[in-house]
């Protein structure tokens, strides 16, 4: 793209995003010339400038531009700039990781044992940091060819896999965020209940409204300032249950390892580490700054990784004769059984980490709704919020017991295929194929070809295993 430009003009380019996003120019700088009219050729890395990084795009006869500051979040209302908050961006990771699928993790991995199932958490975050960082990758690049912010997945595997990439997103996407969902409503209105005494649906639709109405009048920061509290509760009624419970555990049971049984956990841990639904609002709410990005996936993961750990060391360690049941049993009921003060603080704890894997899900989904719809970018409208919460509300009050199935169905065949498979199958497109663009981000994720093949392969095997286990024997 070229325009001609006087030396006394400084044009303004202004791109509508996603809520309180924008994209724009402000100030343009040159070296002499001789000529009048200068050339300025824009380059394809808009989005990837931060506040004090400048990038040099070469104009015919050999002129040189520096262009500050190219992406900016603007409040659409106030028209000042909002830059996305490294901590909060942190905190939105750390606690849409910190889900409703480390409530299930002691469950499927008592079977195991403390110490293959801690090698299988750690295996398990590695994989899902490398697939977040290829999210990552690819959807900054598409922001940079497309010059749009609030770029979702249908945007992302429409430009790298073709109409049938689409396809596959979407409704794997839209069925593992609706699973969730429903899952948390079933979970947090069960917990509710049993705080408020009132009725299941109401305490169903008063979590739905309370933060589907956070996350869709709250602004960047106050969102954020949410989620920080949320995770600051995390902590505390984490450590207060580690330090109540730590007082029971059996040394000799954490030394427990059967690596057999590791393969049939994997799905629900798996589960458990998803943030990716969010890489995309975070590389808009961060402005494209790769190394920002980069921090708040490892940083952002690497929390809720410390505490899958000590919280499965301590439910494990805890709970007696888990050998000797014929069928598995939650572990969770058990410790309550057998620890009146410990089942409060279960329920607190569950609570805040459904609370912001919750506010993590509904953002990414209706960021998604938004951008499938092909909805205003520069409006906030309910339609998506509404698509977004009210489904999972009535699928939960149909089926209260639907927790644990949701979860496990979601985590086999939804998971790993859109943050297993499709990262790096968009990855690859993005990095080999002939039609990508030539200017690209550094690669996030460093082994080329090999470590994209062994991220797919992984994935495959672990949800052709779960195929062959559940329906290839009678």
């Amino acid at each position: 793209m070229a325009m001609s430009f006087p030396y006394s003009q400084f044009p303004t380019i202004s791109i509508p995003s996603r809520k309180y996003k924008s994209v724009h120019i402000p100030t343009l700088h040159h070296q002499p010339s001789k000529s009048k009219s200068p050339v300025l050729h824009l380059c394809h890395r808009p989005f990837l400038s931060d506040f004090t990084r400048t990038f040099k795009c070469q104009a015919q006869k050999q002129q040189e531009y520096q262009v500050e500051r190219l992406f900016s979040n603007l409040n659409q209302a106030t028209l000042k700039r909002e830059p996305g908050s490294l901590s909060s961006a942190i905190f939105l990771v750390a606690g849409t990781t910190v889900g409703a699928g480390i409530l299930a993790i002691p469950a499927v991995t008592q079977e195991a044992g403390f110490l293959a199932s801690a090698v299988a958490c750690i295996v398990c975050w590695i994989f899902m940091v490398a697939t977040g960082l290829l999210i990552a990758e690819v959807n900054v690049n598409t922001m940079c060819e497309l010059g749009s912010g609030g770029v979702s997945l249908v945007s992302m595997a429409r430009r790298t896999l073709g109409t049938a990439g689409v396809q596959i997103a979407c409704w794997t996407y839209i069925f593992i965020h609706y699973a969730l969902l429903v899952a948390y409503v079933a979970r947090s209105s069960e917990i509710l209940t049993n705080i408020l005494g009132i009725p299941l649906w109401e305490s169903a639709a008063l979590f739905s409204l309370v933060f589907g109405g956070i996350c869709y009048f709250g602004s960047q920061r106050f969102i954020g300032a949410v989620n920080g509290v949320l995770v600051f509760g995390i902590i505390i009624s984490f450590t207060a249950l580690a330090a109540v419970a730590s007082g029971e555990v059996q040394p000799d049971a954490l030394l427990k390892a059967n690596f057999e049984a590791v393969p049939m956990s994997i799905p629900i841990i798996a589960l458990s580490f998803v943030y990716q639904n969010v890489v995309p609002v975070l590389c808009t709410n961060l402005e494209g700054n790769i190394s920002k990005v980069r921090t708040a996936i490892v940083l952002g993961t690497a929390i809720p990784l410390g505490l899958f750990l000590v919280w499965n060391g301590v439910i494990l360690g805890s709970i007696p004769n888990t050998e000797m049941a014929d069928k598995i049993v939650d572990p969770l009921q058990q410790l309550r059984s057998t620890n009146v003060v410990v089942g409060p603080i279960i329920e607190v704890f569950s609570l805040f980490a459904i609370a912001t894997s919750y506010i993590g899900f509904v953002l990414g989904l209706t960021d998604f709704l938004a951008d499938l719809l092909k909805l205003p970018a520069s409006q906030n409208t309910p339609l998506p919020y509404l698509l977004t919460l009210i489904p999972p509300l009535a699928l939960a009050l149909l089926d209260p017991e639907i927790f644990f199935k949701a979860l496990d169905f979601a985590g086999t065949y939804g998971v790993l295929v859109l943050f297993g498979i499709f990262p790096a199958a968009m990855a690859w497109s993005d990095r080999y194929s002939s039609s990508s663009p030539s200017i690209k981000l550094p690669q996030l994720l460093p082994g080329g070809r090999v470590t994209l093949s062994f991220v797919m392969g992984g994935a495959a095997y672990i949800i052709l295993s779960e195929i062959l286990e559940k329906f290839g024997h009678p």
